[in-house]
């Protein structure tokens, strides 16, 4: 995979969750209010009108009891979610599976040793396989 690729794969991870924060229940809940605001404020009329959806995975952040009570509350409308879909996330079926796969069973002390071996794992799948994946 070339540098420019593992830069935006990172650069995902990096802007949604922050270093040290885990993506638990109360911080998709933060999440989702933050996504609210953003909605209200740069797309009003969908606001307005409830046209808006919500699509997201079943992890267990998405699907906790917190989380659907505050959908529920908030009248947003969530497109469901398959529970095994590669269709709609070819990367995580194919990109993440061999990232995960390389670094299964390994041992790291810090932050920064997992991302430079991602890094190293991410730079070494050949770019068709992800290609492919389409």
């Amino acid at each position: 995979m070339n540098d420019d690729r593992v830069e935006k794969v990172l650069a995902v991870i990096r802007k949604n969750v922050p270093r040290g924060e885990t993506v638990n229940k109360g911080f998709y809940l933060n999440v989702m209010k933050r996504l609210r605001a953003a909605v209200r404020r740069k797309r009003p009329e969908a606001w307005t009108n409830n046209t808006w959806m919500l699509h997201h995975d079943n992890v267990p952040a998405h699907a906790s009891l917190l989380i659907r009570e505050f959908l529920t509350k908030h009248e947003m409308t969530v497109v469901p979610q398959p529970l095994y879909s590669p269709d709609l996330a070819p990367a995580e079926f194919c990109l993440f599976l061999k990232l995960k796969s390389s670094l299964k069973g390994r041992r790291f002390q810090t932050a920064e040793e997992i991302e430079e071996n991602s890094i190293r794992d991410l730079r070494a799948i050949p770019q068709n396989t992800f290609q492919d994946a389409f």
